[in-house]
């Protein structure tokens, strides 16, 4: 019999790397753009697609914040990442789900507006923006199930697939 508690039922999270968000929607996001720079990208033990790690310069004090992304397709150390209403549709920048064009490929969708990303976050799966309602507010997406959900314009989302 061994000796100690067991580890048979229990998940190895001493080594995880920190959970998976996007940053806190404030004025520069909802008015413009940040910019992001890819500092690292990191294998997280217990999840399939790899992480990236993006810092970008706080906006109010003098100093850098990290943010660990879900890495997309195409993505690489050292490439500037662009997130906000007024970033420019490229693969990894993070933008909110009206401005982007129906057809495109999207993934870490976020549920409610400021939840920092729910949707299509596994590694191969990816959400496509069906389309746009009359006013404005509302985007039609097909999630990786085949289910189409209708969100807010608001939520934003990564281009790319994990």
């Amino acid at each position: 019999q061994r000796k100690g508690a067991s580890r048979v039922f229990k998940a190895f999270t001493r080594t995880r790397k920190g959970a998976a968000k996007y940053r806190p929607i404030d004025y520069s996001e909802r008015r413009g753009y940040m910019k992001g720079l890819v500092k690292k990208i990191i294998h997280d033990p217990g999840r399939g697609a790899p992480l990236a790690q993006v810092v970008f310069r706080d906006p109010v004090k003098y100093r850098l914040q990290k943010y660990n992304f879900i890495a997309v397709e195409g993505l690489y150390v050292g490439q500037f990442v662009y997130c906000g209403a007024k970033a420019h549709l490229g693969i990894g920048n993070c933008l909110p789900l009206g401005k982007l064009p129906e057809g495109t490929v999207i993934s870490s969708i976020e549920e409610k507006s400021g939840d920092r990303g729910r949707l299509a976050r596994t590694s191969g799966t990816s959400a496509i923006v069906v389309g746009h309602s009359e006013d404005g507010k509302k985007t039609r997406v097909r999630l990786p199930s085949g289910a189409r959900k209708t969100l807010f314009s608001k939520c934003r989302a990564v281009v790319g697939i994990p």
